[in-house]
């Protein structure tokens, strides 16, 4: 992060609360006993602020507040910007839905890097947090579980830059593939809301969707490869090396070992699936035989969500270690024929949860190697039917 003055007194003006100073650095206090000590009020949020209605008492205070940050070693910096408080408020009212935005206040430089683990960007923002000093910032949330983070733009006077955080279920986000890239906006409001709503946010509907798809694959995956081992041990009496089982008494326990990782992996399914299930519309792709599938794929998630929620409600028991596997193995012996269909069935939930993108047919990214092999021809339609669609 590039160095910033230890204690720092940064000023913009509000059109609510007048004169608005934000105490940084790494010995922020001394800010704020300059601030206090010249007769500021702290308003909510945290910033301090002075009433501009009363213009000599306005420079009285201005004028002690350049004593009092001479006398605690406080440099003063004068923002060419509005209140980003006042900015994301208008920002949140011009989105499309019902939008809150919270401002956040970072005294102290390395408060910021709290944000690094939630954001989900690829952009600027992200390495403005890494590289660069961000006193201030703020939180909009639509209510529906997309939360984005407004920032003003380092080293440029007017702009802002605009990403979002990753939903609730990840928290593994750094350097994740799918992950959208930060916009940078424009300081009039109206300019910069119509950037999120017709650039952005499509943007972000489409890389979450990608992220959800990748993550139920590659639970598929997981659980594809240790049960069609499980089923070649069964069925030959060997392990995967050739060397016969001493025992066949041990293929039950080899049952619960693969329900216990199965479960692990087919949480993730019914995590991330039913949205993308909702989404699905087979009568408008050219699949639309692929109904039956996804009807019985809804169905093993249903029946699997009393499992589901047991599971939920034991996550704050303390468990042993065995204890919590031989509860895992449980899980997975009773959502075992959902597994299955979902294992059966995985070609077509692709194939049509591709064709599913929020904001149209888009090429999200390249199939896997199973539906490349796997993948039906469209149905053959006429030239004439064709010509009246």
């Amino acid at each position: 992060m590039s160095p910033t003055p230890p204690t720092q007194i940064i000023l913009s003006t509000s059109r609510a609360n007048g004169l608005v100073a934000i105490p940084y650095g790494e010995e922020h206090r001394r800010a704020t006993s300059a601030l206090e000590e010249a007769g500021f009020h702290r308003i909510h949020g945290g910033a301090f602020a002075a009433p501009l209605a009363d213009w000599p008492a306005t420079r009285q205070m201005a004028s002690a507040l350049v004593h009092r940050a001479r006398e605690h070693g406080a440099t003063i910096t004068t923002s060419p910007r509005p209140y980003l408080a006042d900015f994301g408020d208008d920002l949140a009212a011009q989105l499309p839905g019902t939008w809150s935005a919270q401002l956040e206040l970072y005294y102290h430089p390395v408060v910021q890097e709290d944000l690094i683990g939630p954001l989900w960007d690829s952009g600027d923002l992200l390495q403005a947090l890494l590289h660069d000093p961000v006193p201030a910032a703020v939180v909009l949330k639509n209510g529906m579980g997309t939360e984005l983070l407004l920032i003003e733009r380092p080293g440029h006077s007017s702009r802002y830059l605009l990403g979002a955080f990753a939903t609730e279920e990840y928290d593994d986000n750094w350097e994740e593939p799918n992950a959208p890239r930060s916009i940078v906006l424009p300081g009039d409001p109206d300019l910069a809301a119509r950037a999120v709503a017709t650039s952005f946010l499509p943007s972000y509907s489409r890389a979450l969707h990608q992220r959800r798809l990748d993550t139920v694959l590659r639970a598929l995956e997981r659980i594809r490869a240790e049960y069609e081992t499980l089923q070649a041990i069964k069925a030959s009496g060997r392990y995967s090396d050739g060397v016969p089982l001493a025992d066949a008494r041990m293929i039950p326990e080899m049952e619960r070992t693969f329900a216990d990782f199965a479960w692990l992996s087919f949480r993730d399914v019914l995590e991330h699936a039913p949205v993308l299930l909702s989404r699905c519309r087979p009568a408008m792709t050219p699949w639309p035989q692929d109904a039956a599938a996804l009807e019985r794929l809804r169905t093993a998630i249903a029946d699997s969500q009393d499992t589901r929620d047991e599971d939920k409600a034991l996550s704050g028991v303390l468990f042993s270690v065995d204890g919590w596997k031989q509860a895992r193995s449980r899980f997975g012996v009773a959502a075992l024929p959902a597994i299955e269909t979902w294992l059966a069935d995985s070609e077509t939930f692709e194939r049509q949860a591709r064709a599913a993108v929020p904001g149209g047919p888009v090429a999200l990214a390249a199939p896997s190697p199973r539906l490349l092999t796997a993948r039906p021809a469209p149905p053959a339609v006429p030239r004439s039917s064709a010509a009246h669609r």
